[in-house]
């Protein structure tokens, strides 16, 4: 099990900025990838940007170049920098942490696990 807590939340002018943490406690050991997504009031919650085992990163298009996300390991914790922030970012962020679990030779099992989510609201 791994548990996520978020927090950076808040209320911010548009152009402002806010940086998001995600800390992760439990089995750490078995957490591959990590990521944001975010979810808009009625709708599903989608991409923001993923950070692979290997270091690889991929942002959705909308905030390419203006969000930058890390993995600090050794504190266990993913950021989400957010700069340049629009009204259309406003949303409720959730972090993610997929999971594998090794069942037997060549078979694994992937779970997700996300946080509680944390509200980020940018007024005009």
């Amino acid at each position: 099990q791994v548990q996520l807590v978020e927090s950076g939340g808040g209320l911010v002018q548009a152009g402002g900025s806010l940086r998001l943490s995600c800390t992760a406690s439990g089995n750490i050991p078995s957490i591959q990838d990590m990521g944001w997504y975010r979810q808009f009031p009625g709708e599903q919650r989608d991409m923001v940007a993923l950070i692979a085992t290997d270091g690889n990163i991929n942002y959705a298009g909308s905030v390419k170049g203006r969000f930058t996300i890390s993995r600090d390991n050794a504190k266990n914790t993913l950021y989400l920098q957010m700069n340049s922030l629009k009204p259309e970012d406003t949303a409720v962020y959730y972090c993610l942490a997929g999971t594998l679990k090794v069942l037997a030779p060549d078979i694994t099992e992937r779970k997700d696990y996300w946080g509680q989510g944390t509200q980020v609201t940018v007024s005009s």
